[in-house]
């Protein structure tokens, strides 16, 4: 949970601020509305988005599990390299769930096993 988090009550509106122009010739200015016929839109020349991998980049996907932090980490890793080209969850993460997993284990108080336990 964020730090700032605040509680406001509900169905109060919030203060609008009016902007005025200070510039007379911007107040009095001529529409500029065209019909549909006439209006010009820039084109898109952006490449479309792929969410698929490409042959040639040679990366693969692996998960682990990291004992410290007991979690799964989840890797998408560069064949050639054997470089982690992406990770989730990061390593800072990963470092801050090792760390509370072993005060979990030091708090804990050992426990027999039900196999120790004579009758």
């Amino acid at each position: 949970m964020s730090t700032d988090f605040s509680i406001r009550p509900v169905g109060i509106p919030a203060p609008v601020q009016i902007v005025t122009t200070s510039n007379a010739a911007a107040n009095e200015a001529v529409q500029t509305d065209l019909p549909v016929s006439q209006t010009v839109a820039a084109a898109d020349t952006s490449a479309p988005v792929r969410n698929d991998l490409r042959s040639h980049e040679n990366i693969s996907r692996q998960v682990v599990f990291d004992q410290a932090a007991a979690s799964f980490v989840f890797q998408v890793v560069n064949d050639k390299t054997d470089a982690v080209v992406n990770q989730f969850p990061d390593e800072a993460m990963l470092r801050r769930r090792a760390y509370f997993h072993a005060l979990d284990m030091k708090s804990e108080p050992s426990r027999p096993l039900s196999t120790d336990v004579s009758a």
